[in-house]
């Protein structure tokens, strides 16, 4: 990657403060922490035209999955289906039964919309890359399906109204975009006023990830600008209009293969990832894996009162 397409990042995206500690660098990356709000993020970042460009078609099926991208997001189709079906439980348990109007903001192939539209909700979804966005397309439909960014949508596109989602969920999105905050407000109008947003992102202050320090497998450093912990993530949401109600590692984990657990282990050592590589023989075999470094958040807007 050129030097020109890296800017540094002078200010703290939360909370403004220009004051941060290093944490480490990988150059020509430095992953610092705000010495005000605490929040974790990556400095210098992609500037907007090369992070756009990072997701085309070799982010889906990437050569170098332990640095950016998925090895094959396609491929593992079976296994975020898997996943999304038991995270049905947790949806259950924070939105009111029956017939659920549904968005899912950077929806990729859409896996968690059809296990939705095949529970009986309506669904639709926005993605801004094209080549996994397809995906989405091909199975529910273009009517159904916005790709390109949020701030682009027309709100009087049939289907796509504001105020009309029952649910509005974003599945490890917030630490890609560079502002968060305005991910989240016009994330926030579509909602109806006491609609559900469903939020998950990684957490630097897992056990996990202390664990692992740089080893831990969510930093990648051209992807990933921000790394939240419960506190910077629920003052994220505050300032931007929505109230946390409920935050779990619980449903944060996922359906693996054998193949992926081998590809990832090399993300802490040379000698782990040789001494896991005969799991390639049965990577098809899979299992649910929660690490719990990832947090799922439950916000209502900040407005919505029960009834």
């Amino acid at each position: 990657m050129s030097q020109e397409c890296l800017v540094e990042v002078p200010t703290c995206q939360l909370c403004g403060s220009a004051a941060s500690d290093e944490l480490f660098r990988e150059p020509p990356f430095r992953v610092v922490r705000c010495a005000e709000c605490r929040l974790v993020y990556v400095s210098p970042r992609r500037d907007l035209d090369a992070l756009e460009r990072l997701y085309g078609a070799d982010y889906w099926a990437s050569d170098s999955p332990k640095t950016r991208g998925y090895a094959g997001y396609v491929e593992d189709e079976p296994l975020y289906l898997k996943t999304f079906r038991r995270r049905l439980n947790l949806v259950a348990q924070h939105v009111p039964s029956g017939p659920l109007r549904v968005l899912d903001v950077g929806c990729a192939a859409g896996y968690f919309l059809r296990v939705m539209r095949d529970e009986g909700h309506d669904v639709r979804g926005i993605e801004l890359s094209p080549d996994i966005g397809g995906y989405a397309v091909e199975h529910l439909g273009s009517e159904s399906i916005h790709i390109g960014y949020i701030d682009d949508l027309d709100p009087n596109r049939s289907g796509f109204e504001f105020e009309s989602f029952d649910l509005v969920t974003m599945w490890d999105v917030v630490e890609h975009v560079p502002d968060p905050q305005g991910l989240l407000r016009r994330a926030r109008r579509f909602l109806k006023p006491k609609g559900v947003l469903i939020l998950e992102t990684q957490n630097v202050g897992s056990r996990f990830a202390g664990m692992l320090g740089r080893r831990w497998q969510h930093y990648k450093h051209e992807e990933h600008l921000y790394h939240f912990d419960p506190s910077t993530v629920e003052r994220l949401l505050r300032e931007t209009g929505f109230e946390p109600v409920h935050n779990t590692p619980s449903y944060g984990g996922k359906y693996v293969s054998l193949g992926f657990i081998a590809e990832r282990a090399g993300r802490i050592s040379s000698l782990v990832g040789a001494l896991c590589k005969p799991l390639n023989l049965l990577k098809k075999v899979n299992f649910y894996v929660n690490l719990r470094d990832e947090m799922i958040v439950v916000a209502h807007p900040s407005d919505w009162a029960p009834s």
